[in-house]
């Protein structure tokens, strides 16, 4: 299983971390260079505990449909969607949110997976698979950043 650990340090407080993170709406727009649609289940707004949500989305010039399902839930400090359905054997995705000093939050993504196809695919994880993930959550973390302290500067 591989493992992969983000933090993101963002200059605002941590409820609106939190619910930029399970905006369903801010995840289509962080995800642009994908193509990913949320076509099933619960397709815009926040996510909560329970509600799962279906996405399509183009990955190595191939369509995808994954869905994924929040398993827990602790606002504002913590919950985790995983794969019901979808292209790995398995992904957990932990969202970590912990209040620093007055309007500062740490972000912290771990994002266990595994893919399929036994030796494959743990060939395919060494080979591109971890690195490929490890720059889309990245890429989206700076995204969230960016918005989340946008946020906090007009309010």
């Amino acid at each position: 299983m591989a493992i992969i650990k983000i933090k993101t340090h963002i200059s605002a407080d941590i409820q609106t971390c939190f619910d930029l993170s399970r905006n369903i709406d801010f995840h289509k727009i962080s995800m642009e260079q994908s193509n990913e649609k949320a076509i099933a289940g619960k397709t815009s707004g926040l996510i909560g505990l329970g509600e799962w949500v279906t996405w399509e989305a183009k990955h190595f010039g191939i369509k995808q449909q994954l869905t994924s399902k929040i398993t827990e839930y602790e606002s504002p400090n913590k919950f985790v969607d995983e794969q019901v359905k979808g292209a790995f054997k398995s992904f957990r995705h932990e969202h970590v949110f912990i209040s620093e000093e007055r309007n500062k939050t740490l972000m912290i993504d771990i994002f266990r997976f595994e893919s399929p196809f036994g030796i494959f695919g743990k060939i395919t994880n060494q080979l591109f698979l971890k690195r490929y993930m490890t720059n889309l959550l990245t890429t989206r973390n700076k995204f969230l950043k960016q918005k989340a302290e946008e946020l906090a500067q007009i309010s």
